[in-house]
C-alpha cells in the first residue's frame, strides 16, 4: 500500500517528505521575544517527530504585537540571535524543514498567559496600549484598542518585512502570514472588527488591502524559491462575520499578491464567539478552499488519528495536514502514524534501532 499522507509534495523549491506538518503552537515562555531553553528543548524534540515540516510558533513582529509577555519576537538583534541558536540546535539533531509563523496580535495583545487566566493583562499587570482597525474591544476583558493611523499601517507592514528578512537570515524553509484567529490581519478582514470608512475598510476589497500589502512586501524579500504561505479563517462562526465563502476569496487574493499556500483554520475574531467542534470541524474550509481556488491547502483542527489524516489526503481534501495537541501528547506522531499505515520516516541514527525494522516491540 502506498500511503498518501507520507508521499512527498513540493511547494516553490521546498521538497517536503510527507504531507504532515507541525503546526504553530505558542508556547507563551519568551524572555521579551527571545528563544530560551524550553524553545531549544521543544523544538529540538519536535524536529524528530517524523514530520515532514515543523513550523514555530506564532512569532511577534513587534514587541507591543505579542499576545502575552511570554511570547516569542523577531523584532530585535536579541531575537534574531537567540532564535538562530535554536533552529541550527533543531537542524543538527533533526529531520523535519523549518517554518516559522510571523504575526502581529492587535486587540488581542497584552493578554494574560493561558495558565495566568488568558484575560486582557490589567495596568497593574504590565497592561500595553494596543492597536487594531477599529476601537472595538475583542472583550468584555480586554480595552479597547487604539485606532491605527496610516503611520502605524505602514510601521507594522515593515515590521512583517524586517521579521521575514531576519527569519531568511536564520535559514528558516518557509514562512508563513498569520492571517486568522482574531490577530491583526484577520481583524483588518473581517467587518466584526473592522469599521474603518477609510481606504482600509468598508468593502471586501479596502479590508484585504493591508493583508495583501504585507504579502506582497514580505514575498519581495524572501528569495525567489522560498514558499510563503498564509494562515486563514474558513469562517468566524458569528453572524455578519467571514463566510466559507470569503475564505474562497481570500484565498485567490492572496494567491494573486504571491501566496504559494494556505492553513485554513477558524474562529478568534471575538471572545464570546461560539465554534462546533469535532473530528476535521475545519476539514471542510480547506477542501472548499482547494476545490474553488486550486491553491495548495493545508487543514488544521481536531486531526488526530492517522487514518484519518490519510483520508484528508488521499480523497483530496487538502495537500496538507496540520497537527497541534496531537504531537504534545506523542512527539513521535508520525513515526507511529507511518507504521499504521505501511510507510516509513526519516529519523535519526540514535533511534534508528527503534524502527520496526530492528525492533520487534514495534509490531506490539
Amino acid at each position: 500500500m502506498t500511503s498518501a499522507l507520507f508521499s512527498p509534495i513540493k511547494i516553490r523549491d521546498l521538497q517536503l517528505d510527507n504531507r504532515i506538518a507541525v503546526s504553530p503552537m505558542c508556547q507563551y515562555s519568551a524572555d521579551d521575544g527571545s528563544a530560551n531553553e524550553w524553545h531549544l528543548t521543544h523544538l529540538g524534540m519536535l524536529a524528530n517527530s517524523g514530520a515532514g515540516l515543523l513550523v514555530v510558533e506564532a512569532t511577534h513582529v513587534e514587541r507591543i504585537g505579542r499576545i502575552t509577555p511570554g511570547c516569542l519576537g523577531l523584532y530585535s538583534d536579541e531575537n534574531e540571535s537567540a532564535l538562530a541558536r535554536v533552529i541550527a540546535h533543531c537542524r543538527r539533531v533533526g529531520t523535519a524543514k523549518l517554518g516559522i509563523q510571523l504575526a502581529h496580535a492587535g486587540r488581542k495583545a497584552s493578554s494574560q498567559r493561558p495558565w495566568e487566566g488568558g484575560l486582557g493583562l490589567k495596568p497593574d499587570q504590565g497592561a500595553w496600549e494596543t492597536i487594531a482597525p477599529s476601537p472595538v474591544a475583542f472583550g468584555a476583558a480586554w480595552p479597547a484598542p487604539r485606532t491605527m493611523t496610516r503611520a502605524d499601517i505602514e510601521r507594522v507592514r515593515d515590521a512583517f518585512v524586517a521579521a521575514a528578512r531576519r527569519a531568511t537570515r536564520i535559514g528558516f524553509d518557509e514562512v508563513e502570514l498569520h492571517m486568522a484567529h482574531g490577530y491583526l490581519l484577520h481583524s483588518f478582514m473581517s467587518p466584526i472588527s473592522n469599521h474603518r470608512t477609510d481606504d482600509y475598510g468598508g468593502s471586501f476589497e479596502n479590508r484585504m488591502r493591508l493583508p495583501l500589502e504585507v504579502a506582497r512586501a514580505v514575498r519581495e524579500v524572501l528569495p525567489r524559491g522560498m514558499p510563503l504561505g498564509a494562515r486563514i479563517t474558513g469562517s468566524d462562526w458569528t453572524e455578519g462575520g467571514l463566510t466559507p465563502d470569503d475564505a474562497v476569496a481570500i484565498a485567490k487574493s492572496l494567491k494573486s499578491a504571491g501566496i504559494d499556500f494556505v492553513c485554513v483554520s477558524s474562529g478568534g475574531i471575538a471572545a464570546d464567539t461560539k465554534i462546533t467542534l469535532g473530528p476535521g470541524y475545519q476539514t471542510p474550509f480547506a477542501e472548499k478552499v482547494k476545490r474553488e481556488t486550486g491553491i495548495p491547502t493545508r487543514a488544521v483542527g481536531l486531526i488526530a488519528g492517522a487514518k484519518q489524516a490519510e483520508a484528508i489526503i488521499a480523497e483530496g481534501r487538502a495537500d496538507m495536514v496540520a497537527l497541534a495537541r496531537a504531537f504534545l501528547d506523542d512527539p513521535h506522531w508520525a513515526w507511529h502514524a507511518a507504521r499504521a499505515l505501511g510507510a516509513d520516516v526519516k529519523r535519526p541514527p540514535q533511534y534508528a534501532r527503534a524502527a520496526p525494522a530492528l525492533w520487534p516491540g514495534a509490531a506490539y
